[in-house]
């Protein structure tokens, strides 16, 4: 198999809290991932190793066969849970930023995804509300030709008009050759997305698979999966 992300006994601490416990890991290429697990599970920490902006204690991570860093950078479009955007911008700056700074910025995606999520140019970045917010974060990150793409929590706190619509971006502009992890909440309304899920918790993955199969092997949606495993 060609395995886009590949990680080897990786382990991130914070004093004595083990927040990634050594994690084996692997994802194809052309996989959408879920990755599950409730606050404090270590997801966000393996996300911020992935993308490189936190250093491992022990063990290794690969993109594309290297480590992160610049060069895995040029490859990785990575959508934060928090908006990153000046406020003194308009839409049409924040496009500019990206543009320049990335190689694989494709304007013309880009100006397709805006009338999608109807949003122009013009507009402020402060006058935006958080839906409309989420929309165009998702808008830049997807506008990237990027073999990784990494989105933490795209759809939290935003109503189900705008919910639905993220999600429609997300199907119709996810190249094949590409491959996506997607960590949330809310499972029940982006399960759809998965080919496969990794349910984590005190920074190890303790089940992973692809999604139709757990959901046949369970007989339950991976949102009841992960409700009954989260329980407690």
């Amino acid at each position: 198999m060609d395995f886009i992300l590949e990680t080897k006994d990786l382990t991130k601490k914070y004093g004595s809290k083990i927040a990634v416990d050594n994690l084996n890991f692997q994802l194809e290429r052309g996989k959408i991932l879920g990755l599950l697990g409730p606050n404090g599970s270590g997801k966000t920490t393996f996300i911020k190793m992935l993308v490189g902006l936190l250093h491992q204690d022990n063990g290794e991570i690969l993109i594309d066969g290297k480590v992160p860093g610049v060069e895995t950078k040029k490859t990785v479009a990575y959508l934060p849970d928090r908006n990153f955007l000046y406020k003194w911008m308009k839409i049409k700056d924040a496009i500019e930023v990206f543009s320049d700074f990335y190689e694989d910025f494709n304007i013309d995606k880009c100006k397709k995804l805006l009338e999608f999520m109807k949003l122009e140019e013009n507009m402020k970045i402060k006058a935006l509300s958080k839906g409309m917010t989420e929309k165009l974060l998702l808008t830049l990150v997807l506008s990237r030709d990027a073999q990784l793409y990494v989105l933490d929590e795209p759809i939290a706190g935003v109503d189900p008009v705008a919910r639905e619509k993220i999600l429609d971006a997300i199907l119709n502009n996810f190249n094949e050759g590409s491959s996506m992890i997607i960590t949330t909440h809310l499972v029940r309304d982006i399960e759809k997305l998965f080919d496969e899920v990794a349910f984590i918790s005190e920074g190890k993955i303790f089940e992973k698979g692809d999604a139709e199969q757990l959901r046949i092997d369970k007989g339950m949606s991976i949102d009841e999966i992960y409700r009954d495993i989260f329980r407690d």
